[in-house]
């Protein structure tokens, strides 16, 4: 029994941070710095020791610098992840104020749109679908199938001009009479903040579309 005690005693001197060697396994989640739920495991350990073969007091140190070094390493990841994504929304902070090209919609207030077109690979015969902010078709123009440009000028199906506004572009491709998978036009629009989303830095775009950096194929003054 004098070892039971002497064993007790060493250990509850310590502040212990980590779980058991055991006990470790299979709960990663535990080392994100749930100090209270450790203590309380730790708790539970002791006093369902076998009192005929007490845990060392060396084991107790162990899990202490087990929990403490996976603790470190965690904290350390956030804030290496923090300093990249400041890091690349300082970099993206110089597209503020430039034009990117993107397979985004567009806003129309007038002006001619310049689309970038990437036909459909083995196309015979392409269209170019537009739709308005309800997703409704508001034009067809044909496009050669070997186009790399089309400037739309904002007119709808009967000729007359559209309402100011968001619209959408598709490029659509048949082949021997059958579709083809349809491919997005881009388009360019001007940045006008740079933030951080829960899936990395994003690009807000004039009428508060976002698009992710890497989906920008160009950039303009």
């Amino acid at each position: 029994m004098l070892t039971d005690s002497s064993a007790v005693t060493a250990t509850t001197g310590a502040t212990p941070s980590g779980p058991g060697p055991a006990q470790h396994t299979g709960r990663a989640g535990l080392a994100s710095s749930d100090f209270e739920t450790f203590l309380k495991m730790l708790t539970t350990q002791m006093q369902n020791q076998d009192p005929l073969n007490p845990i060392e007091a060396t084991d107790f140190a162990l899990q202490l610098a087990t929990f403490s070094g996976v603790e470190q390493q965690v904290r350390t990841n956030t804030l290496l992840e923090s300093l990249v994504s400041k890091s690349a929304l300082t970099d993206l902070a110089g597209w503020v104020g430039m034009e990117a090209r993107a397979p985004t919609p567009a806003t129309w207030r007038g002006d001619p749109l310049d689309l970038a077109l990437s036909p459909p690979d083995g196309a015979e015969r392409v269209s170019l679908l537009v739709r308005n902010a309800m997703g409704q078709q508001v034009d067809s123009q044909p496009v050669a199938p070997d186009a790399t440009s089309f400037r739309w000028n904002g007119l709808g199906a009967d000729g007359l001009p559209l309402p100011h506004g968001d619209y959408a572009f598709e490029l659509v491709g048949f082949r021997d009479g059958a579709p083809l998978e349809p491919t997005t036009p881009e388009v360019h629009a001007r940045v006008t903040e740079v933030r951080q989303d829960a899936s990395g830095p994003m690009l807000v775009l004039e009428g508060g579309r976002s698009v992710a950096p890497e989906a920008v194929t160009a950039l303009r003054h």
